[in-house]
């Protein structure tokens, strides 16, 4: 008479356990490094405080009567923020006064435009920055570019 075999040698489950952990040592480390997606969250949020503080700014330059003004012609501010056409211009104490980004690295890229990143080495040309370039006439929008290609 014949005997059925009932489940695996105790050689062939340390077997599996052994490719397992081969299988998990060289996966693991490519899905469990979150800090790329982490930078380029953080850096979605201060895009959207831009946006939305620029909102705030530009509003409040309407009631002044200060929205259609360039700011070569316009000394004045709104509320301790300078302003371009009514939005804030590209400098670190107008958008951390504006958008409360005082944690962040700025980098001024051009006299119009300014890079906001967490630490000040992604700044360069790295590629995990927010640009904020100011509005170029009146009656348009700052430009503000996320840029997270290396984070």
């Amino acid at each position: 008479m014949q005997t059925k075999q009932q489940g695996f040698t105790l050689v062939e489950l340390i077997i599996v356990i052994v490719i397992l952990g081969i299988l998990a040592v060289t996966a693991a480390p490519r899905f469990l490094d979150f800090s790329g997606d982490a930078n380029a969250s953080v850096l979605s949020g201060v895009r959207g405080s831009l946006e939305s503080a620029g909102a705030l700014v530009y509003g409040k330059a309407i009631i002044a009567g200060s929205h259609n003004v360039d700011k070569a012609d316009n000394p004045d501010d709104v509320e301790g923020i300078a302003i371009h056409f009514g939005y804030p211009v590209a400098t670190e104490d107008a958008l951390s006064a504006a958008a409360e980004l005082s944690d962040f690295e700025f980098s001024t890229a051009t006299t119009t435009s300014i890079r906001i990143a967490a630490t000040e080495d992604a700044l360069d040309d790295e590629g995990c920055y927010v640009e904020y370039n100011e509005a170029a006439d009146n009656g348009e929008k700052p430009v503000i570019t996320l840029v997270v290609d290396g984070c």
